[in-house]
């Protein structure tokens, strides 16, 4: 009997070992050790400018619009291009400066998102035009991709598609969420094959069916003079 027990106890152990091995490892992404005042290291920016930056006693990411007049690439966008995708990083380019009005940047550690969940907190400071902040997804090796944004001069969380240098609005959220600013909020999206979901302080808003699979890389997006911090960037594959 006791030899059936310790047997049960040793299949038990190696049973909790494989679960816990084949759970989804999250990656969280953020700029809590990174230099305030700096540009990110995390995170590479493409487009806008991008910095380091104190809330209270924490480092968070920071895109400032305030000196927002046309759409800039940021700086040395060529020598970040060649990191993210070595020999193609000229379509990237090319793509990049098509639709320059929206900044982004690419989060490091992340190479080919498929499936699973990125979620971030994020705060929106300042903007005369607009004020927004989102996620970016399914970034391509030419400059397309995909986001899920809030934007907080109309209340509500939409899914826009860029691509070729076309932007395209594709489905905004069940409700309008009026949000203030600067305090704290919680975005995510779910990802399973061509399902979307995406979802505002846990309530679900998106619903949608993608033509396709997504496969890219990840990051943080905003549009033209928003000031928004981000924070709490993680991505959990599955």
């Amino acid at each position: 009997m006791k030899r059936i027990t310790t047997i049960a106890s040793v299949v038990c152990a190696l049973s909790a070992s494989f679960f816990a091995l084949a759970q989804p490892k999250s990656v969280k992404i953020d700029v809590t050790a990174e230099k305030a005042g700096a540009e990110p290291t995390h995170f590479i920016p493409i487009v806008g400018n991008w910095i380091v930056t104190r809330d209270g006693a924490k480092n968070v990411l920071m895109v400032d619009g305030r000196q927002w007049k046309r759409g800039d690439p940021s700086g040395g966008l060529a020598d970040k291009a060649r990191a993210i995708y070595g020999a193609k990083h000229e379509d990237f380019i090319d793509n990049v400066k098509a639709f320059a009005y929206f900044p982004y940047a690419i989060a490091q550690g992340v190479d080919d998102f498929r499936n699973g969940e990125i979620s971030m907190r994020f705060q929106m400071v300042e903007g005369a035009l607009d004020s927004c902040a989102g996620i970016l997804f399914n970034v391509k090796p030419n400059g397309d991709y995909l986001t899920v944004r809030f934007n907080g001069k109309e209340d509500n969380l939409v899914l826009w598609t860029f691509n070729k240098g076309t932007r395209k609005f594709v489905k905004k959220g069940a409700e309008d969420m009026p949000l203030q600013r600067k305090e704290w909020y919680a975005m995510k999206i779910a990802v399973q094959g061509t399902k979307l979901e995406g979802y505002l302080n846990g309530k679900k808003l998106l619903d949608y069916t993608l033509p396709e699979p997504v496969t890219g890389k990840v990051g943080v997006w905003s549009k033209t003079d928003s000031v928004s911090l981000f924070d709490d960037f993680t991505v959990v594959p599955q």
